[in-house]
Order: C-alpha cells, then structure tokens, then sequence
C-alpha cells in the first residue's frame, strides 16, 4: 500500500430518512481514521437524480452532527478534493467512462429498454440466470457511428472478462474471489450522462485518494467490479473492508418494517447520542475485556478491524435500552434537567402546542395526563375500540402499515401536505371518513378526545407516527 495518508470516506445517497446503517458505517471510519491520524469524508451520492431528496441531505448530516461525527471534507465544508456531492461531478465521470471506451475497455450499449425487456423475459422464460447479452459489445466501429449519426441514446458498459476469477483481498475476511461469468456487463454511464454508483465511486475515490473503503457487507459482491475498474484505469486498488449488516431479531436485513431505521426516530424517541454509537460500537467490534460501555474515544484508543466479528450483529432493541439507561443513570444532575427540558419539553415543542391544548384543560396539573401522547413513544389499545364496525383487526392493521408506507414519501411535514396525503389515502382504500379518521385518531394518539387530528400528526412528527403505525402489529396480537 503506498498511499501517504489514511483517508477514508462514507457516501450516503439521500433519497429518503437517515439510517441507522449510515451511522453505523460512519463511525467506524471515523473511528479508522482517527486512529491513524487521517481523514474522514462524506460525500453525498446523489446520481439517482429520481429519487434524491434535498431535505433528506440536510437530514443526513443533520443527525450525524447530533452524534457528534465530524468530518474534515463534505459538502458542507469543502475541502481540497471536491465537489463533495457526485452530481456535480458529472463531466468528471463522463470523461473517464469515454477514456475507458477509447482504450477498449467499455463500449456504447444502444439497445432500448425494450429490447432489454423482451430479452429478461425470454432469459426467464428459458430459465437462464437475467443479465446482459452482451448484443453491442462487438459493435464494428461502422455501426457504431451510424447509431451515433442517427442521434440514438446509449449508455456505457463495462467489459466484464468472460472467463475466470477476480480475487481482492478483504481486510477481515482475507481472500474473496467471484467467478467473472457470474457479473454482466455493468453499466457505467446512464444514458442521462449520470453515473451509475460503480463508476462514480470507483473515479470518486481514486480522485479523493481514498485508501481503504470501509463498508457494508452487501457491496462484496460488487467489488469485482471496482477492482476490475481500477486495473482498467491503471489506478492503485485501495484496502477493502467490508462490515457485517446489522440484522433484526429474525437475522434478515435490518428494515423499517421490523425495526425503526430511522436516526431521527432515536433521537426523537430520547435514545442518547453517545449511547447510541456505544450501542453501533458493540454491533460489529468487541472492545475485549467484556467491557460493554465505552466513548468513541475509548474506541478510537483500542479499536483493530481485524476484532471486527462477522456473524450478523442483531440490532436489539431491549439492549439498546438496557444501555441508554445506564448512560441515563451515570447523568449527572444537569446534563439530565438539559436533556428533559432540551429534547422533551423544549420551548418550540410547548409553543407548537399551546393552541391545540389550552382549551382542552383547566389546570396545569391535566397538561401531562391529557397530552402525553405527543411525547410517548408506542401507545396501548383497546382492541375493541380501535376496530370500527364491519371491520377487522387485519383490515386496521393493513391500513395503518400502507398509510406508513404513504407517510414515507412526506417530506414537508405539515398540515396542508399531512392532510392531502390522508385525504387520497382515505379514498384509495375506500373507508368512511368517520371510521378512517377516528382509527387514526386512537392509532396516533391513544384517545377519542384529543386535539385536531392532522396538527397533532404535525407535532408528534414523522418518526413517532410511522413507528406508531407500523409497531401495530405487535401490540394487536
């Protein structure tokens, strides 16, 4: 390895909430780089011009900044190797995608997406595995112009080598190889002129002199294609290592359906931002000694990659829990009244709620007793109740769990939008306003009589209300 300096990165992409599974990833390359003295960097990967959200790229960084993760070089505070965000490094990606066409090794794909349909469709139907037929790739140089003449669309492919093994060394797992017949022609260029993640992050860390790429497990089987990219550009292949998933209780992937996967929602929800990197620490390293609760910086001190452990970290909850309480008790005095004023009952929050609440109680003493719902996390049914009549358990269920997967995609949280969503909602499924408003009602807030429906919604945020929604399940059993 001759790279000069440790410098390692994160590139989240921002089409949606702040993952758990992004912080996880992040602090153990801060943690590396810290440790060796290099740098940390984000890169914002924002190619997927369809599903890239704004407001979910100031949520990314938002809530890596409550963890207290900084980083030396991003989108926020620049540095010596930006732009920090790929979509503005387009005509970078566009010049080496054609540099690697004019020295053979990628080509100009012209098939439509309907040819590339009909062909998935007789690969399944022949029982092949689905994948590039490599129609284009040996284009004369004559028909190539003549598609380039007419003005046909194209994207760039990788020339993938038809036979044989690509083997990279991992820095935990040791040697992997992947038999080159099983990957196809990757894509590197879109026919928008972005980039796919390949090229992108290949051209991206090599630029960025990106000396070990830390990441989760599921990109193994996408290396091959970055270490054949490097070789094609002649450019040194940096240290991969690559971090187990975090997986639910039932060992898959860890997802918002059976787990919330949303940083927002822990730290709404009063998790402690130190526990929580505590908690991501334990998930893929041991600290040795049986020591369960450390800082970062007790981490930064011990930390070895080769002590990563690969087994599928289970993201328990109740562990979580266990630990943010001892890290409660180990408060002092201060810190805690700062954190139940600050995060709780913070001027904002108890000025949003003023109008909504006040003519709803005639003592202070019935704030707590009557609004306890906007700071509570999950809530407790009466089955009985929460089902209208002519209506099932099951029917409540599947409505709360796609109303959930509605509220996914509102981003501006607010009455005009909360209420739009609900209202199309409602008249997809076919409910009754009656029924469908007074459900949600006892869902989000436990009572019959509470404030307006679409505020409350507005107060109690988009974390709670879809951990609401999706935890029904398990409290209708």
């Amino acid at each position: 390895m001759s790279f000069d300096r440790v410098r390692v990165r994160i590139a989240p992409s921002p089409t949606g909430d702040p993952h758990v599974g992004t912080a996880y990833v992040a602090l153990f390359n801060y943690v590396f780089a810290r440790k060796h003295g290099g740098d940390f960097i984000i890169r914002i990967e924002d190619t997927d011009q369809t599903r890239y959200r704004g407001s979910s790229e100031d949520m990314i960084l938002r809530s890596l900044k409550w963890l207290g993760l900084s980083w030396d070089e991003g989108p926020d505070v620049g540095g010596a190797y930006g732009p920090y965000r790929q979509s503005e490094r387009r005509e970078i990606h566009a010049k080496y995608a054609m540099q690697l066409v004019e020295s053979g090794h990628a080509y100009r794909c012209f098939c439509t997406p309907a040819r590339l349909d009909v062909m998935r469709q007789e690969q399944k139907a022949a029982g092949k595995t689905t994948g590039y037929d490599r129609h284009c790739r040996d284009h004369s140089q004559a028909k190539t112009a003549a598609h380039l003449t007419a003005g046909d669309a194209f994207v760039v492919r990788l020339k993938m080598p038809t036979e044989g093994k690509t083997v990279f060394q991992d820095y935990v797992r040791g040697a992997i190889e992947i038999d080159n017949s099983r990957i196809d022609d990757q894509v590197l260029l879109k026919s928008d002129g972005y980039p796919t993640y390949h090229l992108a992050n290949v051209v991206d860390d090599h630029l960025m002199k990106i000396s070990h790429v830390m990441r989760a497990e599921e990109w193994v089987t996408s290396t091959p294609k970055h270490v054949l990219l490097y070789q094609a550009f002649g450019w040194e292949v940096p240290t991969f290592c690559h971090l187990p998933l975090l997986r639910n209780p039932d060992r898959s992937k860890i997802s918002k359906r059976k787990n919330p996967t949303s940083l927002r929602y822990y730290e709404r929800s009063g998790i402690l931002p130190h526990t929580l990197l505590n908690f991501l620490g334990l998930m893929g390293w041991s600290f040795g000694d049986n020591v369960e609760i450390f800082s970062v910086a007790e981490m930064i001190e011990r930390f070895d990659p080769k002590h990563i452990h690969l087994g599928g970290p289970i993201f328990d909850q109740s562990k979580l829990n266990w630990l943010n309480n001892q890290y409660l008790q180990k408060s002092t005095d201060d810190e805690f009244v700062s954190y139940i004023r600050d995060q709780m009952f913070s001027p904002e929050i108890l000025k949003l709620l003023k109008p909504l609440v006040c003519e709803r109680i005639d003592r202070m003493e019935q704030f707590v007793d009557k609004n306890a719902f906007f700071f509570n996390g999950a809530l407790t049914y009466d089955q009985a109740t929460l089902v209208p009549k002519e209506k099932t358990v099951a029917d409540v269920i599947g409505v709360a769990g796609a109303l959930a997967d509605v509220l996914d995609e509102v981003y501006d949280w607010d009455a005009e939008h909360l209420k739009a969503a609900l209202d199309s909602h409602r008249e997809a499924i076919g409910w009754k306003p009656k029924d469908y408003f007074m459900t949600l009602r006892l869902i989000l807030t436990g009572r019959k009589d509470s404030p307006p429906l679409i505020e409350s919604i507005v107060i109690i945020g988009r974390e709670i209300t879809r951990f609401r929604l999706r935890s029904l399940p398990q409290l209708l059993k």
